[in-house]
């Protein structure tokens, strides 16, 4: 059990003595209070004929830079990605819901874009590393496509992707179970690394594919 894990937790035995665990457990998947634009140049515009289904962020130019390590122990970035849309989700591979649905969404959209679904990446960061080994991530995620990268880092590197992309995470231990919460957002990230789009977990795969391609006839 992590130092921050026995930290959580004992939040959460407070807010159950108040009568508020599920308030402590509530909301996480939700979205948060974007930042100011963080610089650098403006990502060109997307067609006007193809409006996007999810969030558009492009104008507050998203620092989503990260180092992980992927399930064989080599460190990865988005650079490790640049020429490919990257369709990104935070998640573990004990979720019983959100997670595999996300990765066979992103599988169908790859299916959905035809000859252009080779120019799509999908990476599944997990915010349970304790838990999620690489041999664990070598055999979950890959299951969905085999092209699709798992990632994961220390408990510091988790905390600083998560901060980049807005999301949020929390892990407790509540009467001998281990639950964890995560936003469920996709995040779509263009050919040259910049975070362009968060879509709602409940997007379909076809209007997420449809956000992928305008953002690949962006260029």
């Amino acid at each position: 059990m992590t130092s921050a894990l026995r930290r959580v937790r004992g939040q959460v035995r407070t807010a159950v003595a108040a009568g508020l665990v599920l308030v402590a457990l509530a909301g996480v998947t939700g979205y948060f209070v974007t930042r100011p634009p963080a610089g650098g140049a403006a990502p060109p515009r997307l067609p006007a004929s193809a409006p996007l289904h999810g969030r558009d962020v492009a104008a507050e130019r998203w620092d989503g830079a990260f180092a992980l390590a992927d399930a064989s122990g080599q460190q990865r970035s988005l650079a490790d990605f640049r020429g490919k849309v990257v369709l990104l989700a935070f998640g573990y591979t004990h979720c019983p819901d959100v997670c595999p649905t996300t990765l066979a969404k992103f599988a169908e959209v790859r299916h959905l874009l035809g000859a252009d679904g080779a120019r799509v990446q999908g990476l599944f960061v997990t915010v349970d590393p304790e838990r999620d080994t690489a041999a664990l991530l070598r055999s979950y995620v890959p299951a969905f496509d085999p092209s699709f990268v798992g990632l994961r880092g220390t408990e510091a590197q988790t905390d600083a992707v998560t901060k980049a992309y807005h999301a949020n995470y929390q892990i407790v231990e509540y009467r001998g179970s281990i639950m964890v919460d995560h936003t469920a957002s996709t995040y779509i990230i263009d050919a040259q690394g910049r975070p362009r789009v968060v879509s709602p977990y409940d997007q379909t795969a076809r209007d997420l594919a449809d956000d992928v391609r305008a953002i690949l006839q962006a260029g």
